[in-house]
């Protein structure tokens, strides 16, 4: 016989926060999750990010020698359909933001987004495809994004 669980096991509270996304005249649906997390969690304006984080897709997309940034479009510049990676993490190291793996190659899932799982104080926290953030165990994002405390963490940025 199956049951269907009728309470999250993700045990994080969530706070809806689009980090000052709709106040800066943004509406629709986006794949902004890097601009409205790094928001939040540094309590800079989402408007300031989108903006510095445009000029960084667009550099990156313009002066790096790799695959990747040649394969790019000038459409793909915009935060509004997600960073790359290179692009976040030179962006929040320069904001004073230290990168700490929780996801190793061959280890498998150790760390899920629940709240016993991962520190207190403020997390951008990377996850697949996605990045969101927890302040002392509460979840801040647009939705609930913890797929009942199974999702796994790859790692968090912390100040």
């Amino acid at each position: 016989m199956f049951f269907k669980r009728l309470f999250s096991r993700s045990n994080l509270e969530l706070k809806i926060n689009d980090g000052g996304r709709a106040a800066a005249g943004y509406k629709g649906q986006a794949g902004d999750c890097v601009v409205r997390s790094i928001a939040i969690a540094t309590g800079i304006s989402y408007q300031k990010i989108y903006d510095d984080l445009f000029k960084a897709n667009e550099e990156f997309r313009n002066t790096s020698k790799t695959k990747l940034a040649r394969s790019l479009k000038e459409r793909a510049d915009s935060p509004r359909t997600g960073t790359h990676r290179v692009v976040l993490k030179k962006y929040l190291k320069k904001l004073g933001w230290k990168w700490t793996p929780t996801m190793f190659i061959g280890k498998g899932c150790k760390v899920h987004l629940k709240k016993e799982e991962l520190p207190l104080g403020t997390l951008i926290v990377s996850c697949s495809k996605h990045l969101t953030v927890v302040i002392n165990g509460v979840l801040h994002d647009t939705s609930d994004c913890s797929r009942n405390g199974t999702r796994c963490v790859y790692g968090y940025w912390t100040k």
